[in-house]
């Protein structure tokens, strides 16, 4: 993926969040099935877990780490030497689990690991962030580094408050006001639209925002079976209706406006920490 400047062809990286407001709504699944559906149709994709004190990714992706972000904020590996190939050619950033200094970094150290990406640019077309769920500082200023925040929601009515809150909460400390909704695991006799609308109406109670329906995730069991399998449903099962709604999200996503070549590499994600670290140093003046 590039973009033309005065006449010669620049990678551009586009950086996706995918986020939740309260756990349980398969936000993981989805960041990861979208990544691999990315990586099937030819993308250089890397997948990031940010719940940087609680990681399931790997678990998810059948993925045996032997180093993880923590090796890389402490000065024992490269990012390069963390990266993990996982299914469908994904290279997947393993984070931490039970780690109590990974899950309350200051903004610098998160910003030190976001510098970490630098290596990268213009090696990789996606970065997904699978955030934590919630409003921790963490999941906060990772959703507003990135491009594109995709806000995962299910017809339950905590799934949509804890979601509104989420982004009203991005909305006022960072300024965001357009987000795409995913509404995921769809029953038989749900329409997705109906359940955007729904949130659509409470999001916009609270804060002025636009929200864009980026589609649906039916409900399958064969997510279920493919976890278990550590697998993505796109890879154990591609011909079910689930696994054909992500590849055609992800074929989708091509087609969003591209990010501005100031923007596109890795080092947005840099220069976007270190401006919320400066906000956050002069609130406290």
């Amino acid at each position: 993926m590039t973009t033309p400047v005065q006449g010669r062809q620049i990678p551009v990286t586009r950086a996706l969040a995918v986020t939740s407001g309260k756990g349980g709504v398969g936000k993981s699944t989805v960041a990861i099935n979208l990544a691999a559906a990315l990586a099937e149709q030819g993308g250089r994709v890397v997948l990031l877990d940010a719940d940087l004190g609680l990681s399931n990714v790997e678990v998810l992706m059948g993925i045996e780490p032997t180093r993880n972000l923590e090796d890389v904020l402490e000065g024992r590996c490269a990012i390069e030497d963390v990266l993990r190939p996982g299914p469908g050619g994904v290279l997947v950033v393993p984070a931490t689990t039970g780690s109590v200094r990974m899950s309350t970094l200051s903004n610098a150290e998160r910003a030190g690991i976001i510098h970490a990406f630098s290596s990268l640019g213009g090696q990789i077309d996606w970065l997904i962030v699978d955030t934590a769920a919630g409003i921790a500082p963490t999941t906060l200023q990772f959703c507003s580094a990135a491009q594109e925040i995709l806000v995962v929601v299910c017809d339950e009515p905590a799934s949509m408050s804890d979601a509104s809150a989420v982004i009203r909460v991005l909305h006022q400390g960072s300024g965001r006001h357009r987000f795409r909704v995913l509404v995921n695991m769809v029953s038989a006799d749900e329409n997705p639209r109906v359940t955007f609308a729904k949130f659509y109406e409470l999001a916009e109670r609270s804060v002025e925002v636009t929200l864009e329906f980026a589609g649906s995730i039916p409900f399958d069991r064969s997510v279920l079976d493919a976890a278990r399998r550590g697998l993505p449903v796109v890879t154990a099962h591609p011909d079910t209706k689930v696994a054909e709604a992500f590849t055609t999200l992800a074929r989708k996503m091509g087609t969003w406006p591209q990010p501005s070549a100031a923007c596109g590499n890795t080092e947005f994600f840099l220069e976007q920490m270190i401006h919320l670290e400066v906000m956050e140093r002069r609130a406290r003046i």
